[in-house]
């Protein structure tokens, strides 16, 4: 019988939320290319999902998908920000280029092309072949048509190729 104070819904939550937490980073840091921006947008994601997961009459059906779909329009919804522009003075990226053999380089690498990319493409690319979502799934969660994720994908690939230089190709010398 669930507690009157609520506190099975928060247990419920924390489970979830360190269940989910690593895969949020993840696809949080793929998006920013930072892991201060990263761990705020983990952060805010949480929030909004506990803010839902509270609610009496308002259960979760898939809270892993709704914690991603909420990542990915925070992410979206940040970008329209002034203030997104602010980098932290001790993140620097170039710095993790350090050992080939673990691919950190190929890592640095894809991280500078999606930053190059407009948010919106950013998240395509990442959900549809980092995440490995169909384009139904990432259309749902961006709240946009199949065909403009298949549209975005294409443009964003195109650009990324035209960006990418001889560095991310594997087995060079």
């Amino acid at each position: 019988m669930p507690n009157p104070s609520g506190s099975s819904h928060q247990q419920e939550f924390e489970e979830f939320a360190h269940a989910r937490a690593g895969q949020l980073y993840r696809s949080a840091w793929l998006l920013c290319g930072s892991h201060h921006q990263a761990e705020d947008l983990v952060q805010e994601t949480l929030a909004k999902v506990y803010a839902r997961w509270r609610r009496p009459f308002g259960r979760i059906d898939n809270p892993a998908a709704y914690a991603q779909t909420t990542l990915t329009r925070t992410f979206l919804g940040g970008k329209r920000r002034r203030s997104d522009g602010e980098q932290p003075y001790a993140d620097v990226p170039d710095q993790a280029v350090t050992d080939p053999a673990t691919g950190a380089s190929v890592r640095v690498a894809l991280l500078q092309l999606l930053a190059e990319l407009p948010p919106a493409d950013r998240v395509v690319l990442v959900l549809r072949y980092l995440e490995d979502l169909s384009v139904d799934e990432v259309a749902d969660r961006m709240g946009i048509s199949a065909g403009a994720v298949r549209n975005r994908s294409m443009r964003a690939l195109e650009r990324i190729r035209g960006l990418a230089d001889d560095s991310l190709r594997i087995g060079k010398d």
